[in-house]
């Protein structure tokens, strides 16, 4: 995989001004080389700098997001079968908020596209997918282009600190439901 982003940094290196058209069509075309999306993060912060591979691996999550929307959308067994698996990850029937995507979307072994089917279960229709999907990938392309050298040089101990401190924050993003039983509701009121 290394010698793979070494030569992709190179064909973008001599690419010249449509070097961010590839670099966004590469995070569409992401998911065919198997590649994670924290690689590709990184790669657009060393290319293009903070701001600039910011911006564009935002367009090119979100078009990738687009991109997978329409396919799951189109082939039901494909939706099924990542129902399916997303029951095996979360035992419970709960949904997930943008803002704990969004958080979620930043631990890089967390499937992207299992957090993308997790908006599509929340949203009511595309246009609803398409804002959820953008603002939940802001966090996790600023991170990766602006801190990617220093997560992959990090520690196992601050590895897992940082980790425990996602956890908290996806804690404390959940949606706060109440519930009450028959027994418990008539106790309160009687």
């Amino acid at each position: 995989m290394e010698q793979f982003t070494l030569g992709f940094v190179d064909v973008m290196e001599v690419s010249g001004w449509y070097a961010p058209l590839l670099f966004i069509m590469f995070h569409v075309l992401r998911p065919l080389f198997f590649l994670p999306v924290v690689l590709i993060c990184i790669t657009g912060g060393v290319l293009f700098g903070a701001v600039a591979g910011t911006v564009y691996s935002i367009v090119g999550i979100t078009l990738s997001s687009t991109v997978f929307y329409r396919i799951i959308k189109s082939v039901p067994s494909i939706l099924k079968r990542l129902q399916r698996l997303k029951n095996k990850v979360w035992k419970q029937e709960s949904s997930l908020t943008v803002s704990q995507v969004a958080v979620l979307r930043l631990v890089p072994f967390i499937h992207f596209h299992l957090l993308s089917l997790c908006l599509i279960e929340i949203c009511v229709d595309f246009k609803d997918y398409v804002k959820a999907s953008f603002l939940s990938n802001i966090p996790l392309a600023f991170v990766y282009t602006t801190v990617g050298q220093w997560l992959s040089r990090i520690s196992l101990p601050l590895m897992i600190l940082f980790l425990f401190m996602l956890a908290i924050i996806t804690y404390l993003f959940r949606k706060k439901q109440y519930s009450l039983t028959l027994n418990e509701f008539f106790q309160l009121n009687g």
